[in-house]
């Protein structure tokens, strides 16, 4: 696969050599034959085994149609979800009575509404970056850079990153998003800080809030660097040709055009008027972001792999289809429950991907993984699973009994 990653970094004390973590192998019981003769049951492959098909295999088994990109039925869904934006938009301006106790009431239903509307349109400009939208790779970034300016997000430069993402996807050294750390790397105060509920429930409001601002500015979960990575300095070490450096100084440049245009109408109308119709949503917005990626990719059944194991295809594997709901899997563009085709073909368009899913599973067999777990009890358990080994004791039920897995199948070196 195409991989303009600038290559592995070596960092003072990051790392000699990377370990896989396996996932939790469900036992199997063995069958008793008549007779009392033991037969045993073929064995369970684990995601973490090399697959017995290539990624031509998998393309095979997809309808050729789900490879083609339309204008007009990407613009539909962009028009969908612009006329919800601005149907909620007037209904706060006109409907919620200022003075009325009711606004106590409508103003959260408006946050949450309208931070799921703006998640939408950020799935769209995300396919813009993977040129699913259309067949011009033009119009995908114009519409992608207006889209993701209007959210706040430097385009040019999170599509560069999110590139390397899917290129390096579940590998320890390359990978970009939501790295694991060695035991060996937490800092004194992890184990004792990640054992307390309440810090653990702090932090989670903070992460879903504020991670993904933090992630653009200060690299937060990403990738070891050399010095600070941040995706609005062309000249950071995420960057590697003076094309991705120009096209970060755009990205900024309409970033601050953005700002400075909701900083003149917080003047003009009020800055908590900007702030109930804008703000909150947005946070409600970064907060799907993080939500969604990190239940994909730090399920407690999916490995990561060193330079020695990892392969593309494994890569591409290594995630987790998840369903919200009808509404919000519509809503949402299926970019949930059909991440894993989304990550085996990544210019495929959202509204061919279910079809997609449904064509790969019997190709995939045992490695294609869905999660059924409602996302109000996934996410702990994945913060449980993802945090030092010590916060086993604050997990319960399959969380725990995963953790402990994980602890006796590493040794004190590896990731967690």
């Amino acid at each position: 696969m195409p991989d303009n990653d600038p290559g592995p970094i070596n960092t003072s004390g990051y790392l000699s050599r990377f370990r896989i973590i396996y996932p939790f192998h469900n036992q199997q019981r063995v069958p008793i034959a008549a007779g009392g003769e033991v037969t045993a049951a073929a064995p369970k492959r684990s995601l973490a085994d090399k697959p017995p098909f290539t990624l031509a295999d998998i393309k095979r088994a997809v309808p050729p149609r789900c490879f083609r990109r339309s204008v007009a039925r990407s613009c539909s869904y962009l028009l969908r979800d612009l006329a919800a934006v601005a149907a909620l938009l007037y209904l706060a301006l006109q409907a919620i009575p200022a003075g009325s106790p009711l606004r106590l009431a409508a103003w959260p239903l408006y946050w949450a509404a309208q931070g799921c509307a703006l998640n939408s349109l950020w799935v769209v400009a995300h396919e813009c970056g993977h040129h699913a939208f259309s067949e011009h790779a033009l119009l995908d970034d114009a519409l992608g850079f207006a889209l993701h300016t209007a959210l706040l997000v430097p385009y040019f430069s999170w599509k560069h990153s999110h590139r390397r993402h899917h290129a390096n996807s579940a590998s320890l050294d390359r990978d970009e998003v939501f790295v694991p750390w060695r035991r060996s790397e937490l800092p004194w105060y992890a184990r004792r800080l990640h054992g307390s509920a309440p810090v653990r429930l702090a932090a989670l409001a903070l992460v879903l809030a504020f991670g993904f601002p933090l992630y653009l500015t200060c690299n937060i979960t990403g990738r070891p660097y050399p010095r600070l990575a941040n995706h609005y300095d062309p000249y950071s070490p995420i960057f590697s040709t003076g094309r991705e450096r120009a096209q970060v100084v755009v990205s900024d440049t309409g970033v601050v055009a953005f700002s400075l245009a909701m900083y003149r109408l917080a003047g003009a109308a009020g800055f908590w008027t900007v702030a109930r119709v804008y703000g909150v949503p947005m946070l409600v917005v970064n907060g799907w972001l993080l939500l969604i990626t990190f239940l994909h990719h730090t399920d407690p059944e999916v490995p990561r792999y060193d330079d020695g194991e990892w392969d593309w295809l494994r890569g591409a594997l290594a995630t987790v289809d998840r369903d919200y709901g009808a509404f919000l899997n519509s809503g949402f563009h299926n970019i949930a429950d059909t991440h894993v085709v989304h990550h085996l073909f990544p210019p495929m368009p959202h509204y061919h991907a279910k079809e997609a899913t449904r064509a790969i599973r019997p190709v995939l067999g045992e490695y294609y993984r869905f999660d059924s777990t409602p996302i109000v009890r996934a996410r702990p358990r994945n913060a449980c699973t993802s945090s030092p080994t010590t916060a086993a004791a604050a997990c319960t039920g399959s969380a725990a009994s995963s953790m402990s897995s994980l602890k006796a199948a590493t040794t004190d070196d590896a990731y967690i």
